[in-house]
């Protein structure tokens, strides 16, 4: 007679009923005591949860407003360095043009209407920089101001304020607010008693 596959043990398809210590379930309280002890224990955990919770969602804010910070300066500031190569470009434009006589109805023609193109593109080449957020420091007349201006040498003008600028050899720079390159100034000395109030140069693009 053949012998039962299933004798001596469970059946086959009889399945296993897991044990308390494979499932993360607290026994179930048999008192008042132990039932507070297990609610108090939840509420603990679900204040953990939460406060974890907040956390992660502060700092997801704060890489995301990291990032938006490193994107908005690299739009402002990215070009600093291609704009301090074209300040070269615009400095010899500048001295070229102030070496040209006052009165330029004395020179011929043909050399006049180069000259007027000249300043033309001067016009545009500034035009060109201010819409890109790179605009000149005020010097000129203005009280110096060494975050703006350096000084080069001092003059003798018994007229104006001492420490006022009254002559502007290269000029300044900002890109987007921040100094890109500071003015070369000659300042006054021998005026009036008493420094004028510093007023920081115009940034307005």
């Amino acid at each position: 007679m053949a012998s039962d596959p299933t004798a001596g043990g469970a059946p086959a398809d009889t399945p296993v009923e897991p044990s308390d210590s494979s499932l993360d379930i607290p026994p179930k309280p048999e008192n008042a005591a132990e039932l507070q002890q297990l609610v108090e224990q939840l509420q603990a955990e679900k204040a953990d949860l939460l406060d974890k919770q907040l956390r992660a969602l502060a700092e997801a804010q704060n890489v995301r407003r990291r990032a938006q910070q490193d994107v908005e300066k690299e739009r402002k500031f990215g070009i600093e360095r291609f704009a301090r190569d074209v300040l070269s470009v615009a400095d010899n434009l500048g001295r070229a043009l102030s070496a040209l006589p006052a009165d330029l109805e004395s020179i011929e023609p043909a050399l006049r209407n180069v000259i007027v193109g000249i300043q033309a593109t001067d016009r545009e080449l500034q035009a060109v920089l201010e819409r890109h957020g790179v605009t000149r420091v005020e010097a000129l007349g203005q009280p110096f101001n060494a975050d703006f201006h350096q000084a080069m040498m001092e003059i003798e003008d018994p007229t104006v304020p001492t420490g006022t600028i009254v002559q502007e050899m290269i000029p300044g720079y900002l890109i987007a607010g921040r100094l890109l390159r500071a003015a070369m100034v000659a300042v006054s000395k021998g005026g009036p008693i008493g420094r004028p109030t510093v007023r920081p140069p115009s940034n307005e693009n």
